[in-house]
């Protein structure tokens, strides 16, 4: 069986990452399946013990996909500690083009993305722009302080 890819991102706020990374990636908030009202009732449909899901788990989207399908499946999975360390792995978000586009309409293509996610709840952490090396990106913190780039 070939595995299908799922990316969990832990965070205290499930709905606020919903939101900005449906914005941040073009996604939609996944709706509960079997025609369940919430995802609540379908993982308590499935036998899930009340007692394992955190207060207000299920209640709201907590999970988003790709429209297009092409995608992984992120889930906002509610943990109870905060984010203290640097990310191990990060998300790259590639709107400049590639190489073959002009650096300058790769740097307006990366700034008016990060304009759109600090206008969102995104915190600017450090551009990484090296004219002489034909490259521009900048380093970004999510609502919860996870970091991203945007290429």
């Amino acid at each position: 069986m070939t595995p299908n890819l799922q990316l969990t991102i832990d965070c205290a706020g499930p709905v606020r990452m919903v939101d900005f990374w449906c914005l941040a990636l073009g996604y939609e908030p996944e709706s509960p399946p079997g025609g369940h009202a919430s995802w609540r009732e379908f993982w308590l449909a499935t036998g899930l013990p009340p007692e394992e899901l955190p207060e207000g788990a299920g209640e709201s989207p907590e999970s988003i996909v790709d429209p297009a399908g092409r995608g992984p499946r992120v889930w906002f999975q509610q943990v109870p500690e905060a984010k203290t360390v640097k990310n191990r792995i990060h998300l790259d978000l590639n709107v400049g083009g590639g190489r073959s586009v002009p650096l300058a309409t790769r740097t307006e293509r990366v700034d008016a993305a990060v304009r759109r996610l600090t206008e969102a709840g995104a915190t600017v952490l450090r551009n990484l722009g090296e004219p002489a090396m034909d490259y521009y990106g900048v380093v970004l913190a999510d609502p919860e302080s996870n970091e991203f780039c945007v290429v």
